[in-house]
């Protein structure tokens, strides 16, 4: 297939446009990047797309799933666990559930805007339980982007000092509902912390956004931007520079990369037309989510990284994670034939459990938070389903009837997020037997919960069963087995996949840096879930968030500084060093290749042979073709001419003292010829014409991107 390449060299591409690659936009193109956006799947206004005021029943469907929106066919999630055309396989034996968003912003559309900072603790887990690895940077180092992003995007809460569970720079929180103020007199009874929810949603007007007017459908997209996606809230400012242009239906095959083993750009499929288009930049940032940023890299295989790129270390896909779930719904009799009233609020729910115990007296590490639902939502598809497990046992005629009245509004329910600490039997790699429909490898996933996991998961459905009787209530069906891990979810279910591109000092046990820069090629980064250390017992988002704040922070930095380089390089070239100094220093550089032996042989070799031709005997090259030592010729002239002191390099007889030095290094002499035949393959794809056979100026603009790279 043609690849059909694009003209311009942009300073940055990013895959993905979800919560990393939006904020990497927001910031690069603040700072005056050049950038290119590739979104797999199709552009998205919320405004003009989401359903945010659509009632059930203007739908025959009254909002059931479709198989392209499976959370139901108001939500603002093109995508689900399976997507047509494009597979991915699951081990024998195991199970693992990968949700996929196809649409600009990603999962910023639809998720539930909890937006929880990891605390002091989780950064060091390791250091405390022995258990997993500590990340290289601690709470401090990111606590700065914190406080940023909840100024930029704004979120409500409340100040409550816990010591691993930090405050952040919160608006008003809502009131509680009726049903929230009973479960909170029951969790404060029990000694269970329960406090407002921290949500990135407005309750005042931030930035030009609008407060919240609590219509409590915020999964379906907000058409007043009082909620925060990316495609509402990061990328109109980047659009606004005039510096981002964003290309939608772009399926990514691969990062491409330069003779240096340098990221050059992204290969991708077009949905639109079928056809492989490549953009060329000079840094790449992947965004496209934890396990399509690992897929992208293990298919980016050449000679140079033949085990995938920045994967020297064997960990790209390595140590996957899911924060652990599961979920308890009762009955609740003091919420029975309630009184009508207006429930309307956030999306979700206003109170929520952080961890609250210590591990002195549990058969497990780490812990959970609890997130609560209930409340006389909107009746839609689905509504209180499963009527038949309810005291009264279900039925039919106006008894069906009557205890749809009754029990609406008197159901409560309790879901538990924790960590899941990593281990080397969770990760996915390329199922080389299987392929999308652009013809592009798919993963294969491996997964298990540890031990450690099973008893939390046990815990969190005693806990929750605990807490509906406190209230008064009686939980819906019987707790589940040792056997059925106490009901815990599939891997994947909770949709928060993390760590397959984890962060480190260590380049043997890690994929990038603190800095999320790949130890392998200095000019990939990645900016989503997959460097995480460990996935914590908080929702990553806001952590995405900062962590991409942070790295954009460094791309700049590192930007600028190499840009303040080369400017003082360049003034001191033009003001300190001689042609004749130049020389040397060339000179010195070649023969650190080779022994002094060898540097002192050649030399002889080349001052015979240009003794020689000063007296009329044509040189003969033995190692270079006649193609290639003109090239050479041409080359070392360019790079050392002749001036008024001294004179070019190939009057120095350089051409010829390469030769010799070639011929008694074979290691050496692939590299050579590679590097001559990249200048024709560079010069044909930016002229069309040979290097020997580019306008001076066109040579100069090759030279000009090897001496002083982007």
């Amino acid at each position: 297939m043609q690849v059909i390449r694009s003209p311009e060299v942009y300073d940055v591409c990013i895959v993905g446009s979800g919560a990393g690659g939006g904020m990497a936009a927001h910031e690069l193109t603040a700072a005056g990047a050049n950038v290119v956006m590739l979104e797999a799947g199709p552009m998205w206004d919320t405004r003009q797309e989401g359903f945010m005021f659509k009632w059930p029943y203007d739908s025959p469907r009254r909002g059931a799933s479709t198989p392209e929106q499976q959370f139901g066919e108001f939500d603002a999630g093109l995508g689900g666990w399976t997507l047509a055309g494009e597979p991915y396989t699951v081990a024998d034996d195991q199970n693992f559930d990968w949700f996929r968003t196809r649409m600009l912003g990603g999962r910023t559309n639809h998720w539930g805007r909890i937006s929880l900072r990891y605390g002091p603790d989780d950064f060091r887990r390791h250091s405390i339980d022995g258990l997993g690895d500590d990340w290289p940077i601690s709470y401090g180092d990111i606590a700065p982007y914190y406080d940023r992003i909840d100024r930029l995007i704004g979120i409500f809460g409340s100040q409550e000092g816990l010591p691993n569970d930090p405050d952040g720079i919160f608006m008003p929180a809502p009131e509680p509902r009726c049903w929230e103020h009973l479960i909170k007199r029951g969790a404060d009874r029990m000694g269970i912390t329960c406090i407002p929810s921290r949500l990135s949603i407005l309750t005042r007007p931030l930035n030009g956004r609008s407060a919240c007017h609590y219509c409590g459908q915020c999964n379906r997209g907000c058409g007043t931007r009082s909620n925060f996606s990316s495609p509402t809230v990061l990328l109109p400012p980047a659009l606004e520079t005039g510096r981002l242009k964003i290309i939608a239906n772009a399926m990514a095959r691969e990062v491409t990369i330069d003779n240096r083993g340098l990221a050059s750009g992204v290969s991708y499929v077009s949905k639109d037309d079928g056809r492989e288009y490549q953009v060329r930049a000079r840094i790449v940032v992947l965004a496209a989510s934890a396990c399509e940023t690992a897929r992208l890299l293990l298919n980016s295989k050449s000679t140079l990284f033949p085990d995938g790129l920045a994967n020297s270390s064997g960990v790209v896909g390595r140590y996957l994670t899911d924060n652990t779930g599961s979920d308890v719904m009762g009955v609740v009799p003091q919420l029975m034939d309630n009184v009508p009233h207006n429930e309307d609020g956030a999306g979700g729910a206003h109170l929520f459990m952080p961890w609250w115990l210590s591990h002195s007296d549990l058969d497990f590490p780490r812990g959970y938070h609890i997130e609560i639902w209930g409340g006389r939502g909107m009746p839609a598809y689905g509504f209180m389903g499963g009527i038949g497990q309810f005291p009264s046992g279900g039925g039919y005629g106006q008894q069906l009837k009557d205890d749809y009245r009754r029990y609406y509004g008197s159901i409560v329910g309790f879901s538990g997020r924790g960590e899941m600490i990593p281990n080397k039997d969770s990760y996915c790699e390329i199922d080389s037997d299987t392929v999308d429909r652009w013809g592009i490898p798919v993963l294969r996933f491996h997964f298990k919960w540890g031990d450690e996991e099973i008893l939390q998961v046990k815990h969190m459905q005693q806990t929750f069963r605990e807490l509906i009787e406190e209230i008064g209530g009686t939980p819906i069906g019987t707790m589940p087995s040792k056997e059925d891990g106490y009901g815990i979810l599939p891997g994947g279910r909770i949709i928060h996949e993390l760590g397959v591109t984890r962060m480190g000092d260590d380049p043997r046990s890690s994929v990038v840096n603190a800095d999320c820069q790949a130890h392998d090629v200095r000019n990939l980064f990645v900016a989503d879930g997959g460097p995480f250390v460990t996935n914590g017992d908080k929702n990553p988002t806001w952590t995405i968030l900062a962590l991409s704040m942070r790295t954009s922070e460094y791309i700049v930095q590192q930007r600028r500084e190499r840009s303040d380089a080369d400017r003082e390089q360049r003034q001191g070239d033009s003001v300190g060093m001689n042609r004749r100094e130049a020389i040397k220093l060339v000179a010195t550089a070649s023969v650190a290749l080779w022994t002094p032996e060898e540097a002192v042989a050649a030399r002889a070799k080349a001052a015979a042979v240009l003794s020689q031709s000063r007296g009329g005997v044509p040189f003969e090259p033995e190692f270079f073709s006649a193609h290639e030592y003109d090239t050479v010729r041409l080359l070392v002239d360019l790079v050392i001419p002749a001036d008024d002191r001294s004179g070019s390099a190939t009057e120095a007889g350089v051409p010829e003292f390469m030769d010799f030095m070639m011929i008694d290094r074979p290691s050496m002499q692939e590299w050579m010829r590679g590097g001559l035949a990249w200048l024709d393959v560079e010069s044909h794809r930016r002229f069309d014409v040979r290097f020997l056979d580019a306008t001076d100026g066109q040579r100069v603009e090759i030279l000009e991107a090897i001496a002083w790279p982007e």
